[in-house]
């Protein structure tokens, strides 16, 4: 049996899909927003008021190889609008995509920096967006790969803000990071790893013990599911049958032609694995961002998309089939403008240029996933040694599938984090599937959890709108409040060493 699948996370993606449909292909979930819309192009820069700038970053910080100085220059964004030398900085720690996007859909930190008079800094992950180490080559083999993954991202980040506050003679602003998905858990580590560099991060939609067995692997698709079966037992239902009755239509002769159709392929179907995973992805996504108003995040969608696309699966007639009622419901998904006459299933584009997250899945993001017996998902398990042969044969790397754990713990955090940790928000919302990764409880005074129950993946970030709700709101204020503090704490210390 295939597993589910295995992490992030846009940020989402195919590891290798199988000849033979007898289970689920293996699904890496991650924040991807790929589009699946036929003539789909490059997608825009979207209008985000930063300025861009490149620093020379240096490719490896851990060894001392004559190749480790060499220089690459990584891409960020700057908005200088309300600071003043010496007022806060306020930096989001890069994922795996085209940094514009994130900082077009980080309009919190927008909303807030007038109040503090903070500096926006938006960090571009190394490997992703315009930050390739070896230009066009980056992606070549696993020797320009190598150099693609967290604790190099994490020292990029150190570095670039070491050298920034230099250049701006604001030496004493205090710095408080922030990140949401695979970005919450690099503000996360950053706290931990760099506490002389940041006073305080705010980590959203983190999934930092999605490791190991901290996390029952089933957690993630059973949320999904139960995010569905909330909007709607019979929509869960559908959803549900739904796979039994695609694989016996691909098994018909001319089964696979008629999935075509009713899929409105833009060309031939040659594998019901395109199709699992077109449906998969929209149910996924969805569920991540159901959010209470109308966002074009990974897609332009209508507020609450989840309970959406079970009224179109509950709207249908009693006789109509299960495929017809999926296939209308993942539309609203690729398709909510209805401006599209096909959909291009196989071999879609990366838009946001997200292809470095199955390298790092491969390597150390190793999140194992299963789907149990309650999911609306086929049931499924996990297999390490699997899991292996998969990235072996895909980048002739093996998976270091513990040392996440490792390196930044995890296991027992509330223990560790009590006597080690401090100055961190951990903000997750129950309709996302990633919090079950995520800290939901309270840490200790410092290390705080803000858990919302129809919040989904890190909506706090998002530009405030006349629609949102009143818990929405409560979680903003509480968030800010409690930066508000570090920072209150941080200038009198500041203060009181300097007299020293």
């Amino acid at each position: 049996m295939a597993p589910c699948a295995s992490l992030l996370l846009p940020v989402f993606a195919i590891l290798a899909t199988l000849p033979i449909i007898q289970s689920v292909p293996t699904f890496f979930p991650r924040p991807s927003y790929g589009q699946s819309l036929a003539k789909q192009p490059k997608a825009s820069k979207p209008k985000i008021p930063y300025k861009t700038h490149y620093f020379p970053q240096v490719l490896d910080h851990f060894t001392f190889q004559p190749k480790s100085s060499k220089i690459f220059y990584q891409k960020y964004l700057v908005n200088s609008h309300y600071w003043h030398r010496g007022a806060p900085i306020f930096v989001y720690t890069g994922n795996e995509g085209d940094i514009e996007w994130f900082a077009a859909n980080t309009g919190f930190l927008l909303d807030i920096a007038p109040k503090f008079r903070a500096l926006l800094v938006f960090i571009e992950h190394r490997f992703y967006g315009e930050s390739m180490p070896f230009g066009n080559k980056s992606y070549k083999s696993a020797e320009t790969l190598g150099y693609l993954n967290s604790q190099q991202a994490l020292a990029d980040f150190a570095l670039l803000i070491r050298s920034l506050k230099h250049n701006l003679s604001s030496e004493a602003s205090p710095v408080v990071v922030f990140g949401g998905s695979y970005g919450g858990m690099l503000a996360a580590w950053f706290r931990l790893k760099y506490p002389h560099i940041a006073i305080g991060a705010l980590a959203s939609s983190a999934p930092i013990l999605q490791f190991d067995d901290i996390t029952p692997w089933s957690s993630f698709y059973d949320a999904v599911s139960q995010d569905f079966k909330e909007a709607s037992s019979n929509c869960y239902e559908v959803i549900k049958g739904s796979w039994a009755e695609l694989e016996a239509l691909s098994a018909q002769k001319e089964g696979l032609a008629e999935l075509s159709r009713t899929f409105r392929a833009c060309q031939d179907l040659h594998s019901l694995d395109s199709v699992w995973e077109w449906l998969w992805s929209a149910f996924v996504y969805t569920a991540m961002v159901n959010y209470p108003t109308e966002a074009n995040f990974m897609m332009p969608l209508p507020a609450y998309p989840v309970q959406a696309m079970c009224k179109i699966i509950d709207g249908f007639p009693s006789g109509a089939s299960k495929i017809t009622r999926v296939f209308a419901a993942a539309s609203l998904y690729y398709n909510y403008s209805r401006a599209e006459k096909c959909f291009k299933l196989e071999h879609g584009p990366d838009a946001h240029g997200l292809h470095g997250w199955n390298w790092q899945a491969c390597t150390e993001m190793v999140m194992p996933m299963t789907c149990s017996e309650e999911s609306m998902f086929p049931t499924s398990s996990f297999s390490y040694k699997e899991f292996a042969e998969d990235c072996m044969k895909t980048f002739g790397v093996k998976p270091r599938s513990h040392w996440i754990t490792t390196e930044f713990g995890g296991k027992r955090i509330d223990l560790v984090l009590k006597r080690s940790g401090g100055n961190i928000i951990f903000s997750n919302g129950m309709q996302d599937p990633w919090s079950r990764g995520g800290v939901l409880k309270n840490i200790s005074s410092s290390v705080i959890a803000l858990v919302t129950e129809k919040g989904a993946h890190h909506v706090d970030f998002r530009s405030a709108t006349k629609d949102d709700p009143e818990w929405l709101k409560e979680l903003r204020r509480q968030e800010v409040e409690i930066i508000q503090g570090w920072i209150d704490q941080y200038y009198p210390d500041l203060k009181r060493t300097n007299k020293e």
